[in-house]
Parts: C-alpha cells; structure tokens; sequence
C-alpha cells in the first residue's frame, strides 16, 4: 500500500478537521496518509510491479517502497499503471514520471481519451514514440500483463465523471471501475474497488476474491456536512459510506464468499473517524472482521 489516503492526503494542506489538527500534533493514535496507490506483484517473488493509480504523491511512494527503485542507470521496476477513473488523485502523478521512460498504461477508452484528447499537459509524456504505450481496458475483458505475472480486469462500478469533465462529456459506466488482478501462476484474485456509490452488482465484482480493497473514504453520509466542511454528501461523490443500515460494512456482510477474503477499506478520507485508533467507528469496523489499510501496509497470499 503506497497510498491509503482520499485526495487530499492526511493532513489536507487546507484543512483543520480534528483528524488533521491530531497529525499535526504528533497525536500517536492517528498517523499521516498519503494519495491512493497501490503496488501488486505476482506471488512468487515477482520483480515486475503493477502500480494501480498514479497519486500525487507518487515519488515519494516509490523513494519509501525499496523494491520500486530503479536497478540500473535508467530503469523502472514498474512493469505497468492501472487507472481506475481520470480523478486528478489518481492521475497527477503521471506527469511525474515523465523523464523520457518507457510506460504501459492501462485505461479504459473513455479515461485515455479525457486525459490525452482533453488535456495538452499530458503532451509531456509523448516525447517519444514509445514514451507511453496505452493498453485499453474493455469492461468485462482481461487484459494479461505477461511481465508483471498479472492479469487485470475492468469491472463497472458506480462512480462519477471527474470534477474537471464534468458538463463536458456525458456520463459513461467506463468513467469509473473496479479492478480484479489475477495472479496468473496460482489463479489468486485481489479486487481493487476504492471508489464506489452504489452497490449493485458489487456481489459479480467481489466472486472469488482471496483480497479486497474497499471504498472506505466516508464513514457517514453527511460526514462532510456533519463537520462544517462541505454539503456534498458521500453518496452525491460517488462513495458508499461504511457505516449506517446501507453503508458497505452491514450491506456486504451478506455477500457470498467475501468472509473467506482478506477485507481492507482504503481510500479513507482525511474526516473520516475510522483513522483514530480508539475510536468507536474504528472498532466497529475491526468486530467486522475488516482492517484499514496504511502506507507501507504489505500482505502476501
């Protein structure tokens, strides 16, 4: 885990919410977080890495994660970048590795398009015919990354058009997806899902998983309300809280299958209550049989 914070990070530069002013404090029952990534290798050792989603925060990501250090004069140990929607969270750090090296970005049409169709910053990483090599994901269809030892699949999942397209575009189910990585030595399935507003069709998306990373930005539906800091609610941002009758800590204890996995929320927003170790929220999740993720968190199956 690179990243398990919301965009933002913990602490956000702008915000004082009582998460943030504990950081800031040294406060031992809250650690910071930065910008949603994620790095996944086969399971044998694997020296080639699949980085889902390009944070902001991207290079000192990889300055703390030693296995993604360059291993020769000019050389990258990332085999390939996941996109799960166009978010600037998840994007922004593309514009950081564009020193002239080789990358294999996988995006669905509709979030290639919008980043390099859309925006002449991206130009940057185009300065050489092979500086990125796009490798589209079609919903439903595997895309097998013989290098890495991955195979990854694009599955919909409720969402929303990025703040700086929206009312330029039309909506599309490709503007935001879930992630199922396949191992493709021991078959082992990891599902990827960190930002999603609704729950139908997770049950399909979650089949078979031995670990999940889950949307877990909000606790409540009005946290941000609740908190003076905003009047969307979590739904209105394309995120299912975890708490409440429908938030995804009760709905998905009734998924089939999903007890057997290893559960993790990730993406947790800087306001969200589940950071402090202590809290009621936080254990409530953990008698769930969920963890939070962290940076530098490491799980091998």
């Amino acid at each position: 885990m690179l990243g398990s914070a919301a965009g933002g990070g913990l602490p956000q530069w702008n915000c004082a919410c009582e998460n943030c002013a504990l950081v800031r404090a040294g406060d031992a029952r809250i650690q910071a977080r930065t910008q949603d990534s994620l790095a996944l290798t086969r399971g044998e050792a694997g020296d080639r890495w699949l980085l889902v989603n390009a944070s902001p925060d991207v290079l000192r990501q990889i300055e703390r994660f030693a296995p993604l250090h360059p291993r020769a004069a000019r050389d990258t140990p990332i085999g390939a970048i996941a996109l799960t929607n166009g978010d600037l969270d998840h994007v922004l750090g593309l514009l950081s590795l564009r020193e002239s090296q080789p990358l294999v970005v996988l995006a669905t049409e509709r979030v290639r398009a919008g980043l390099v169709e859309r925006n002449a910053m991206l130009r940057t990483l185009a300065r050489t015919p092979d500086q990125v090599t796009w490798k589209t994901l079609e919903l439903g269809r595997e895309v097998v990354l013989d290098a890495v030892g991955l195979g990854v699949t694009a599955v919909a999942a409720s969402g929303k058009l990025p703040v700086h397209l929206m009312g330029a575009v039309d909506p599309s189910p490709e503007d935001n997806v879930a992630l199922r990585v396949r191992d493709l030595a021991s078959g082992r399935v990891c599902v990827v899902a960190t930002a999603v507003g609704a729950l139908e069709g997770v049950d399909a998306m979650l089949r078979g998983a031995e670990l999940v990373f889950f949307d877990g930005t909000f606790w409540s539906e009005d946290e941000l309300r609740s908190q003076g800091l905003g009047q969307s609610r979590a739904r209105d941002m394309a995120h299912i809280p975890i708490g409440g009758d429908d938030g995804s800590l009760a709905r998905l204890a009734g998924v089939d299958g999903l007890g057997a996995a290893r559960r993790v929320y990730t993406h947790i927003n800087n306001t969200n209550p589940v950071l402090r170790e202590g809290s009621p929220e936080r254990a409530v999740v953990e008698r769930a049989g969920w963890e939070l993720s962290f940076d530098g968190l490491e799980i091998a199956l």
